[in-house]
């Protein structure tokens, strides 16, 4: 498969796809599933980040339980919005992601989604140990609200 842009994501998608949104981090993938309409993202679940094969074969799995049928991933630029070697990293593992699930892939800039989940869960008055169990899935609904809200 191949990398789309936001826009163009859509028309990949059959009727009553949902999408997963995925924020992938040095040791968790963050996952998030949005609603059969793609107006509404809600926390799926927190993968181990293992060899690509493995969360491949676990985002394919996820995707075909629930009816998904893209995946939006998190692209972590610099802080002053530059393409750096970060952004480049998980670029290469969106393609390589894709290519092994067979899902079409759409990027979507994740600077601050994980600190603002943790303003919120903390305002939310959640405890140290609750918000790491939760972040990951956290961060990863924000990125995919904020490309079903572009995309809408």
């Amino acid at each position: 498969m191949t990398l789309f842009n936001l826009t163009e994501l859509p028309a990949q998608l059959a009727p009553a796809m949902r999408l997963l949104g995925l924020d992938p981090g040095a040791r968790r993938i963050g996952v998030a599933l949005s609603d059969v309409n793609r107006q509404v993202a809600s926390p799926y679940s927190t993968l181990i980040r293992a060899k690509l094969k493995h969360n491949a074969f676990e985002i394919a799995a996820i995707a075909e339980r629930e009816g998904a049928g893209g995946l939006i991933i998190g692209l972590p630029l610099d802080g002053d919005q530059r393409f750096g070697p970060r952004a480049q990293a998980a670029r290469d593992w969106a393609h390589a992601l894709s290519a092994a699930t067979g899902l079409p892939a759409a990027l979507i800039d994740e600077s601050f989604t994980t600190a603002d989940a943790h303003e919120n869960m903390i305002a939310a008055g959640l405890s140290r140990m609750r918000r790491g169990e939760i972040i990951d899935k956290m961060a990863a609904a924000a990125i995919l609200q904020s490309a079903l809200d572009t995309m809408n």
